[in-house]
């Protein structure tokens, strides 16, 4: 191991901010405990930037980007550290207790908030363990993004320049410490209003179009095509869900306005795009299908924009070699993996700073069964004094 490193005081540090609530949005609290944590330590206000991400999100927030940056004890490009601090609102009210080899919460109505308080606490640990040993260590930037259960806001908007242009990027946000996650999918949001007919639901029947019936229709259709959860085209595979649907006022009028809200995945854009124009071509056959009496018809306004791009990043790649030489150093066979799911990684690679994502306890994340496993938190705390102070690779 390349640092000194206490196995109580990781695990006191993450149970001080599991037992912080953060919901997206809603991050002030945990962004000023560590803040707090670091200037005790020794960091100085001058290292510390919080940005305005939140003023370009569309969920508002009282919190931006929280990044600290250490000045290199010798020369070599500079590593980045991350972990997003939000978390999803199920997790607000949460008292996390050690429980043997996991920590758990005390109350059966709330999640942990392991996602990804235990990545953050791994950034944390990491800067306040080089810190209090003075350990030598390449330029650092510590990272802790906002918003990312609802979007990956914080990563989306983040500038490179205040990261301080990383050429190695570290995320903590999974389960086990020897997956080593080099890719993920890329996902679209998909908004679609049905304009139907209003009529007198009793009276006159025949002379509405109904907007539900016709997303019924055209939600049928996608089902029965192929086109709606699991979508398997030859060799080509993506995911549809259109999971939000509201419309309707009274059980007396046919509806003539219908919302729904959806996302599509695909780790491959081409396929994604192919999914999207299935979709659109469902409704708009659909509203053409379903007519009053007089022969009128519904109308479709179809939207859509990206929620994250899907990356993949070499097996040779700088950041994945450092990850898996850091891996074994822990006794451990590493793992490469590719996820179906959305990580901070996704913009930061795409943007030009490849970032691996690696595991640090989280098991039934999003759940109030929710745990973080001990062994894997605390192999996620020596991977990240490893991958920051370890042996340094050229670039």
């Amino acid at each position: 191991m390349t640092a000194p490193f206490s196995d109580q005081s990781a695990i006191q540090l993450l149970i001080k901010l599991l037992s912080v609530p953060g919901k997206s949005g809603d991050e002030r609290a945990i962004a000023d405990l560590i803040v707090k944590l670091a200037t005790d330590a020794g960091v100085k206000e001058s290292q510390i930037k919080e940005d305005k991400a939140f003023k370009k999100s569309p969920y508002g927030g009282n919190c931006g980007n929280l990044i600290i940056k250490l000045p290199g004890t010798f020369r070599a490009p500079r590593r980045l550290l991350m972990a997003h601090i939000d978390t999803v609102p199920l997790c607000v009210g949460a008292r996390p207790v050690l429980d043997g080899d996991v920590i758990r919460p005390r109350d059966s109505h709330t999640a942990l908030g392991g996602d990804d308080r235990a990545g953050a606490t791994v950034v944390l640990n990491t800067l306040l363990t080089i810190l209090k040993h003075q350990l030598p260590h390449p330029p650092l930037t510590f990272y802790w993004p906002i918003q990312e259960e609802v979007g990956l806001v914080g990563a989306r908007y983040v500038s490179p320049r205040d990261l301080g242009q990383p050429k190695l990027c570290f995320n903590w946000d999974g389960g086990s410490a020897d997956d080593i996650c080099i890719g993920a999918t890329g996902a679209y949001n998909v908004n679609i209003t049905v304009h139907g007919i209003a009529s007198h639901a009793g009276v006159h029947p025949e002379a509405g179009v109904s907007a539900i019936g016709t997303a019924s229709l055209a939600i049928a259709d996608l089902v029965e095509n192929g086109w709606h959860g699991l979508v398997m085209k030859g060799k080509k595979r993506g995911t549809c869900n259109l999971g939000i649907i509201a419309g309707g006022d009274a059980t007396n009028v046919v509806t003539d306005r219908c919302v729904i809200h959806g996302e599509v995945r695909s780790h491959e854009d081409g396929f994604r795009q192919k999914i999207l124009k299935a979709v659109e071509k469902a409704f708009v056959k659909a509203a053409k299908k379903l007519k009053n009496d007089t022969g009128k018809t519904g109308s479709i306004d179809f939207e859509w924009d990206l929620k994250y791009p899907a990356f993949l990043l070499d097996s040779q790649e700088a950041v994945v070699q450092t990850a898996q030489e850091a891996v074994e150093t822990l006794g451990l066979t590493p793992s490469l993996v590719v996820g179906n799911g959305g990580l901070d990684a996704n913009f930061l690679s795409d943007r030009g700073m490849p970032t691996v994502t690696l595991g640090c306890g989280e098991k039934n994340v999003h759940t109030v069964d929710e745990v973080v496993v001990v062994e894997n938190f605390l192999n996620g705390c020596k991977l990240g004094l490893e991958l920051a102070c370890g042996p340094q690779q050229q670039i």
